[in-house]
C-alpha cells in the first residue's frame, strides 16, 4: 500500500502547481495523501515560490472541506465508518462534544486526518461559515508555516518538519485555541449581557 501511495506522490509531483492543488483539494474530503508530502519538495526546489504553494495549498485545502462538508450533509454517518474505523470515529465525535467548532482548528493544523472532521461537520450541521472560518486559519497557519522553514532553513526543512513538526503544530494549535478562549472570556467579562 505504502508502495502505490509513493508511485501517486511521484505521479502528482510531475503535475506542480496542479497536482498540488489537486491533492490538497482531495485529502481534505476522501483522499489519504497529504499536501505536505507535495508541498515540502515543491517548496524546497522553488523557494522564490513556496508561499504561492503555500496560498494554493491552503486555498484548495478549505475547498476541499467544503466537498468534506457535503458528503458529511449527503451521506451521514454510514460514510464514516465506511472510510474510518469506529474508534477513529468515536474520537472524533469526542472532540465535537468537547470543543465543537474548535475541533476543526485542531485538525486542520495539526496532523490528524483532516477529512473525517470535515464530514463530521456536515454530519454535525455545523455552519458552511464556521468551517470555513477555521479551515483558513488551520490550514494557512499549518501551510505557511512550513513554507516559512522552508525559506529560513532550505533544503534542511524537510528534516526539521520530519522530526518535530507534529510537536509544533500541536502547540500551535493549543496556543491558538487558548488565545480564541481568553478572548471569549475578556468579550464576556466586557459585555455580559450579550451571549
Amino acid at each position: 500500500m505504502s508502495e502505490l501511495i509513493h508511485t501517486i506522490e511521484e505521479w502528482l509531483m510531475e503535475y506542480g502547481v496542479w497536482g498540488l492543488a489537486l491533492v490538497s483539494f482531495a485529502d481534505s474530503s476522501f483522499f489519504p495523501i497529504p499536501p505536505d508530502v507535495l508541498l515540502i519538495p515543491m517548496g524546497i526546489s522553488n523557494p522564490d515560490s513556496v508561499l504561492f504553494y503555500a496560498f494554493i495549498t491552503t486555498a484548495t485545502s478549505v475547498l476541499g472541506a467544503l466537498l468534506g462538508w457535503f458528503i458529511g450533509k449527503k451521506l451521514g454517518r454510514p460514510v464514516l465508518t465506511y472510510l474510518f474505523k469506529e474508534d477513529k470515529v468515536q474520537k472524533v465525535e469526542y472532540y465535537f462534544t468537547k470543543y465543537g467548532s474548535m475541533a476543526i482548528l485542531m485538525a486542520a493544523l495539526t496532523p490528524v486526518p483532516y477529512k473525517i472532521f470535515t464530514i463530521f461537520a456536515g454530519i454535525s450541521r455545523i455552519r458552511l461559515r464556521t468551517l470555513v472560518i477555521w479551515s483558513i486559519i488551520g490550514r494557512g497557519a499549518r501551510f505557511f508555516a512550513e513554507a516559512l522553514l522552508i525559506l529560513f532553513l532550505g533544503a534542511q526543512a524537510k528534516n526539521f518538519i520530519d522530526n518535530n513538526f507534529a510537536l509544533i503544530t500541536i502547540i500551535g494549535a493549543v496556543i491558538i485555541v487558548g488565545s480564541y478562549l481568553v478572548y471569549m472570556y475578556i468579550r464576556k467579562r466586557r459585555n455580559p449581557k450579550n451571549p
